[in-house]
């Protein structure tokens, strides 16, 4: 079984740490593992770094150049070059803890799913605001829905390749640079057949970035989830039935927040909830969710 790991990077020095703990995973001797970086700089700022790492590895290690500043370009280079099986999508800021391989491959094998994803779990400062570390809203957890698992994220993903009917499949470039290039990729896969599946002991750990701490971050980054959402929808009529059940939503948690003022914790969820059915309202009105990659 060949496992091409695909590392997106951005001016990150962690793509060193993230390698390291890569390299020291529990892999069954039935898996053979490659590790592909693939740097979205406009120069190759990633090189150094990445090489050095890699010369203190056990895994072989490809570097690659794909610029610039749209992540689908990134992702897409990743997939040009993966030759294995299977490829898997990890951060360039993540921690992989020893035993993440061995449980995301048991998973697959205990469900045959054809993309397994596990979770990422936000990693605070101590000094980080309590009303984010209670709500704990930079961790991404998958949880299905009605039962079904409809897409997934590229932090903590196994993918099947080599003869997947999907091996043609790319990012969407439209969505490179604003985000959900890979909520709207899975959620194609699944139109064409493939079947998911959670992997819950299989997390990595991600250390939340001090700008990342604040209000304005969280609620763009909901409006941008918003916006990826209505890639489930196919079709005008989807997209009416999707806008009017959002706004409705919408209104509700604004209308939440508002009565929720002086409550800070309280407030900042309900406006925070309402951000994600305005994103969705807003794709589905063909407003554009604006640059988030790249800048």
């Amino acid at each position: 079984m060949r496992i091409d790991i695909c590392l997106c990077t951005y001016r990150r020095p962690m793509v060193a740490e993230t390698l390291r703990t890569i390299d020291a995973v529990d892999c069954p001797p039935h898996v053979t593992l490659r590790v592909i970086v693939i740097d979205n700089d406009e120069t190759p700022s990633a090189r150094d770094t990445v090489m050095a790492a890699a010369r203190r590895m056990h895994l072989p290690v490809r570097y690659l150049h794909a610029p610039a500043g749209n992540i689908s370009i990134a992702r897409n280079a990743g997939l040009d070059a993966a030759t294995g099986d299977w490829v898997a999508f990890l951060d360039d800021d993540e921690i992989v803890p020893h035993g993440w391989l061995k449980a995301i491959l048991a998973r697959q094998r205990e469900t045959r799913a054809d993309a397994v994803f596990g979770h990422s779990r936000a990693l605070y400062d101590p000094d980080a605001p309590d009303w984010i570390i209670d709500r704990d809203y930079h961790s991404q957890i998958r949880v299905p829905r009605g039962g079904r698992v409809l897409t997934g994220h590229t932090c903590n993903a196994l993918l099947r390749w080599g003869a997947a009917p999907w091996t043609g499949q790319r990012f969407d470039l439209a969505r490179g640079t604003t985000g959900g290039e890979d909520t709207e990729f899975f959620f194609r896969l699944g139109r064409m057949g493939a079947r998911y599946a959670i992997a819950p002991d299989a997390d990595v750990f991600e250390t939340v970035a001090p700008e990342r701490l604040s209000f304005r971050w969280l609620w763009r980054r909901r409006l941008r989830i918003g916006h990826s959402y209505v890639s489930s929808a196919e079709g005008v009529v989807a997209r009416l039935r999707l806008l009017a059940g959002a706004f409705a939503k919408a209104v509700y948690c604004h209308a939440r927040a508002a009565l929720a003022l002086p409550r800070r914790a309280e407030r900042n969820f309900w406006a925070l909830r309402g951000a994600l059915h305005l994103g969705v309202c807003a794709e589905c009105l063909w407003v554009s969710p604006g640059r988030h990659y790249g800048r």
